[in-house]
């Protein structure tokens, strides 16, 4: 029993000894902490938003594809359908969305159902559309 009070009585001299120690040991798990959380939310990739202005194009492309199926002064039937755009004075073929395609006069666009198509017409894929071969 006297070896008991002994051992508190050493304790209670190194009180705050203890006290700091566990705080500075708290305190390195708390940074360790908060910086691996930092590191978490650094990884996460923000949501964007692209193309709103290519979807509203295609949109506006397949309006423009319709009408000119329905329309018989504009040379209309289901051949006129196509998902690749040229114009008749260039030499690349577009997607609907691109740039390149945006820029050509209705009257002067030829579509085309395929890549292999516009191809064999004599038309090459435009550089600055994205996804074409």
């Amino acid at each position: 029993m006297q070896s008991i009070k002994e051992y508190f009585k050493k304790i209670k001299s190194y009180e705050a000894d203890i006290i700091i120690s566990l705080t500075i040991i708290l305190v390195a798990f708390l940074s360790f902490g908060l910086g691996r959380l930092s590191k978490i939310e650094e990884n996460n990739v923000p949501i964007t938003i692209e193309n709103t202005r290519a979807s509203v194009l295609s949109a506006q492309s397949a309006q423009n594809l319709q009408n000119t199926a329905t329309n018989p002064q504009l040379g209309g039937g289901a051949a006129k359908l196509g998902v690749i755009v040229a114009s008749k004075n260039g030499t690349k073929y577009h997607f609907p969305w691109c740039s390149g395609a945006i820029r050509i006069k209705d009257e002067n666009k030829i579509w085309f159902g395929s890549e292999s198509e516009a191809k064999s017409a004599g038309y090459g894929p435009a550089s600055n559309c994205k996804g074409l071969k």
